[in-house]
């Protein structure tokens, strides 16, 4: 049985990756995640509790291309990747 709801919170499943500090502090390098459908990039940032991460330089590439905004909404089976700041010296 479909009702209204039940299209309204289509899900889709993403893979994300994390890097360097990233997956040490989150002990993953990969995961898939359901998230609903029209979530942002900064949705999915603070539900993986990466806010602190932003302020300090955080990168983010969707399907290997880098992106500034964090308002957009995250399509099906796309692939995030974390890259955290690189430190030079």
């Amino acid at each position: 049985m479909s009702g209204p709801d039940r299209s309204e919170r289509r899900a889709i499943i993403v893979r994300v990756l994390f890097f360097g500090p990233l997956a040490e502090s989150l002990g993953e390098r990969e995961v898939e995640i359901p998230l609903e459908l029209g979530t942002t990039i900064a949705q999915l940032i603070e539900r993986l509790g990466l806010d602190d991460f932003v302020s300090g330089g955080l990168r983010v590439a969707i399907d290997g291309n880098l992106v500034n905004e964090f308002d957009s909404a995250i399509k099906d089976s796309s692939e995030l990747a974390f890259l955290p700041p690189v430190s030079g010296g």
